[in-house]
């Protein structure tokens, strides 16, 4: 029986990849045998651990992008579009800055990756792209105009990917979470995790692996035929 788990000599990338979420796709693509890359603006004590090939890079700089994929083996057919920020306030309160840099890191950087790692996948006529998005990408949330907008922009891009590459054999698809209990959302005020369980139909809220583990099945070949969708992970809060 075929093991579509099996990911040996299939190289990745991982955006965002040294903390959180990002760091349990890349635990989870290592432990079934892919060679795994991190792009990240800076390596974490936990990352430190792990056997994947950082390259600090912030994704929003397009020169940066190119120069730090110029290093990677040829080979590349797995990319995962992890990185993001909040700036989060009120749109009337927004500023200019607070909005620009999530756009550019959330919306602009996962662009940047896929247009310099695609060519090379379309030309080995086979990859997968996953983009992280957010449930707040489709319903909005007060507060996070930017994140919103970049994390709704994600998925647009992903629908137009998945277009445009899949005739090459490319599969281009997202990840929807909803609150992932990453140490970060631990260490949020008790109120606020409070109203995401509250919103949530399933007992506990999901974890990092439960989003490595969506991930993990959209870039294996059991999921060859599925394109341009949006799968979210969110204990069932959006509903």
């Amino acid at each position: 029986m075929c093991d579509f788990m099996d990911f040996t000599g299939r190289v990745a990338v991982v955006t965002g990849g040294a903390r959180g979420i990002g760091l349990s796709i890349a635990k989870a693509l290592i432990d079934r045998g892919a060679d795994v890359h991190v792009f990240d603006v800076a390596q974490s004590e936990e990352g430190d651990k792990i056997p994947y090939t950082f390259h600090q890079v912030d994704i929003a700089d397009s020169a940066g992008v190119a120069n730090a994929v110029a290093q990677l083996p040829p080979q590349v057919s797995l990319l995962v579009n992890n990185a993001g920020i909040t700036r989060d306030r009120s749109l009337i309160n927004m500023t200019d800055e607070e909005w620009q840099s999530v756009l550019s890191v959330n919306l602009t950087g996962a662009f940047h990756m896929a247009r310099a790692l695609a060519p090379a996948m379309r030309k080995a006529g086979y990859g997968r792209i996953v983009n992280i998005t957010s449930i707040n990408g489709i319903r909005g949330k007060f507060g996070q105009a930017n994140y919103s907008a970049s994390k709704a922009g994600l998925i647009g891009l992903t629908k137009t990917m998945a277009r445009e590459l899949g005739p090459k054999g490319v599969t281009v698809n997202a990840v929807a979470p909803g609150m992932v209990m990453t140490r970060m959302a631990q260490a949020l005020p008790e109120e606020i995790v409070a109203k995401a369980k509250a919103e949530s139909v399933l007992p506990e809220l999901a974890g990092p692996e439960d989003v490595a583990n969506a991930v993990l099945f959209l870039l294996s070949d059991a999921a060859r035929r599925i394109t341009g969708e949006v799968i979210r992970v969110d204990a069932g809060q959006y509903l």
